[in-house]
């Protein structure tokens, strides 16, 4: 049979039409036939599948972390914390600028600041505001850091006569003669006055009364800003320059006592006093005030204020 003859099957319509002009096509026998189920890359996967792999090997990476932390924390507590503190780093750490809206970041202790020392209230104790005020004054200086003992004051101290008892305060303290009279106490509980000094009107004074001031937790601290106050009865413009800090027994209650000289100016012309203050804790009462000053003036009743001191007791 000839390559056109096609025996006696019926010849196609569009191979009669194109037998003349269009070759036959060349026909190649392959070596092998292809598998029947060729395997699939990683592009040709559906998309779930490929999520299912990625999640199952993210969980693997998890369980394997997770029980390394466990084995370390077996061995070496210390190596666990160390291999842990990346993750809690990571928890720790704010979302960045791209993070997905309306996603808030897991909670952590790490994530909370702590409080500086600084806003702690153990660091900054609450100053009262009248010892604040005190130790701005620029009229009293800081007691000294070191107790200093009261020295002996020249001259020789006066004849007395039992003990002024202020019950108001509860507080005993030496009675003065001669020099020294009793005085109406207002607006003390007690008051002792020496005699007027021609051309001055001060004058030695020793007083007793509850202490008017606002109690502070120490009782020298308290005695500090009873000092203070006593400035208020001497000039106009006096400061104060200590001379003793100590504590004392008053019978058998503590106290603190304080000794200081008083700088001020009458008439142009600088003078002194020298002044002491006991304070005493007294039971069931606010502390109590014993305040001696006199004036360079009477100077000659300067060891008087020695007296006081070592007789004040409570009552």
């Amino acid at each position: 049979m000839s390559p056109g003859d096609y025996g006696t099957k019926a010849v196609p319509s569009y191979i009669a039409a194109e037998a003349e002009t269009t070759p036959l096509p060349k026909i190649t026998v392959p070596d092998a036939a292809p598998p029947a189920n060729p395997p699939k890359k990683l592009g040709d996967l559906p998309m779930r599948v490929v999520y299912k792999v990625v999640a199952v090997a993210a969980g693997v990476a998890v369980l394997g972390a997770g029980a390394a932390v466990v084995l370390l924390d077996r061995d070496d507590p210390a190596t666990a914390t160390a291999a842990a503190a990346p993750r809690q780093s990571a928890v720790a750490d704010p979302p960045s600028a791209g993070a997905t809206p309306g996603l808030s970041p897991v909670s952590s202790p790490l994530s909370s600041p702590l409080p500086s020392p600084a806003s702690s209230p153990a660091a900054s104790p609450a100053v009262d505001p009248a010892l604040a005020a005190a130790l701005k004054d620029p009229r009293v200086p800081a007691l000294p850091e070191a107790d200093r003992r009261l020295r002996a004051l020249p001259g020789r101290a006066a004849a007395t006569r039992g003990l002024v008892k202020d019950r108001r305060s509860g507080v005993a303290l030496p009675r003065f003669t001669k020099q020294w009279t009793l005085a109406q106490p207002t607006p003390f509980a007690s008051r002792q006055l020496l005699p007027r000094v021609k051309g001055t009107p001060y004058r030695g004074m020793l007083v007793s009364c509850p202490v008017p001031i606002p109690e502070q937790e120490t009782l020298r601290d308290t005695a500090f800003l009873a000092a203070r106050w006593t400035l208020n009865h001497h000039p106009s413009g006096a400061t104060i320059t200590w001379t003793a800090s100590q504590p004392i027994k008053a019978g058998k209650r503590k106290g603190w006592l304080l000794g200081y000289t008083v700088h001020y100016t009458l008439k142009g012309e600088k003078r002194v006093s020298s002044a002491a203050l006991a304070l005493v804790d007294v039971p069931d009462k606010k502390p109590a005030v014993v305040f001696v000053t006199i004036p360079d003036s009477q100077k000659k009743r300067w060891h008087d204020i020695n007296k006081v001191m070592s007789s004040v007791k409570a009552l």
